[in-house]
């Protein structure tokens, strides 16, 4: 007897990616040999993987809990059974299919498929693994300044900051912007998330020579001779400018820690204040361009910070339920603020509108897809960044997930 497990109800590896929230799958008999005078046969699944790597649990239905294994009846007619899996909180995978899972009849060995836990990580806790492919998607991404991140570079400056910056949209447009890149990154390697700077604690092993670089006395970075950012160019300037004011080796003084920032309200009105500190804080940390609007995004210390922004939305999302936008206070003014930053209006650039109060250009095209999920669409609205996970619905979920932000 052999069977067919499909994860996100795909045959192609691209889709064998799971994160905290549920991923629909199925499974099917292709050769019931064996079978005789049965309809259908119990399947057990079960999650299989070292103790340091990935590992998931399985319900099947699309509510109750999950367990650490299913079993399933599965008929011999080659009918598809649906079933649901999710990454075990904790378990994150380290490397490139480091989960399997198995499926068995009785003691049999019946079918497997594998699948990687890919989720957004702190970059100070990353195996030199992790981090080594990271940089190398990223270092891709640019190719020397010819290649895709001139895009990503190109939507965050000063002409197109009222689309991201000082309104509500804030949080959304740059939670869009950090997707279309992380997509982008996966495009070039599908194990590598975009991982975070946790700006409020100490993070040595971020700004060293492996990684992000070390400044020298004048703000230049320095890397070491395998690190493939050493060759990052952006408009047309080969290398990084980033001056910190502080000791790399602990974190910035003046920033809101975690706990403050989430503590600042539980509207969204009194939350998006963060905009300032930690988020602004953590900017003009560092001399360089990454502590100006028109020049941040030429660092690529800079999605990093954003994405403990987003992280810290989330958290705060999480802790206070305000994934729904139907409820007032996951958002605020929608209807009164600046065009770009209301819950059903579409997001400049993606939205490939250019003239009157929008920029002049629209780099970079539409978002760009998933092989894993379908949301938010090539033209992002607003209000679609904010059911990241799929809480309200499953069919939101943008396709990540923070190691330290439960779904449940």
């Amino acid at each position: 007897m052999d069977v067919e497990i499909q994860i996100n109800n795909s045959p192609q590896p691209v889709a064998r990616f799971v994160n905290w929230a549920p991923s629909a799958c199925r499974i099917r008999i292709t050769n019931p040999a064996g079978s005789q005078g049965q309809a259908t046969h119990n399947i057990r699944l079960r999650s299989v993987s070292a103790a340091s790597a990935g590992a998931v649990n399985f319900r099947q239905g699309s509510t109750g809990a999950f367990a650490t294994s299913l079993t399933l009846p599965v008929p011999i007619n080659g009918n598809w059974v649906k079933f649901q899996v999710a990454g075990r909180f904790g378990r994150p995978s380290v490397n490139l299919d480091d989960v399997k899972i198995e499926a068995r009849k009785g003691n049999a060995l019946v079918g497997s498929v594998t699948c990687t836990v890919r989720i957004r990580k702190n970059a100070n806790t990353l195996t030199p693994g992790e981090r080594d492919r990271f940089i190398s998607a990223f270092a891709q991404l640019n190719n020397q300044g010819a290649g895709r991140f001139a895009d990503f570079r190109d939507m965050h400056t000063n002409v197109s900051s009222p689309q991201a910056h000082g309104a509500p949209g804030f949080l959304p447009w740059h939670r869009a912007y950090l997707l279309d890149l992380e997509r982008e990154l996966q495009a070039i390697d599908p194990s590598v998330a975009l991982h975070y700077w946790r700006f409020d604690q100490a993070s040595p092993n971020i700004f060293t020579r492996d990684f992000l670089g070390v400044s020298d006395n004048v703000g230049a970075v320095e890397f070491s001779p395998n690190n493939p950012l050493q060759f990052w160019v952006t408009d047309g300037v080969q290398g990084i400018t980033r001056r910190p004011f502080f000791n790399t080796s602990s974190a910035p003084p003046g920033l809101l820690t975690e706990a403050q920032t989430i503590a600042l309200g539980a509207n969204y009105a009194a939350f998006r204040v963060m905009e300032g500190n930690p988020h602004g804080s953590a900017h003009v940390s560092f001399g360089g361009s990454i502590s100006s609007i028109g020049t941040a995004a030429r660092d690529p210390l800079f999605f990093l910070l954003h994405c403990n922004v987003d992280r810290l939305w989330a958290k705060w999302q999480k802790q206070n339920g305000r994934f729904d936008p139907t409820t007032a206070a996951s958002f605020s003014g929608s209807g009164s603020n600046p065009i770009g930053h209301n819950l059903p209006d579409t997001m400049w650039p993606w939205n490939g509108i250019t003239g009157g109060s929008r920029p002049p250009t629209a780099p970079g095209g539409t978002l760009a897809p998933s092989a894993t999920v379908s949301a938010p669409g090539l033209q992002p609205r607003v209000r679609q960044m904010l059911d990241y996970p799929g809480t309200v619905a499953a069919a939101n979920r943008l396709g990540f997930d923070y190691d330290d932000v439960p779904f449940v």
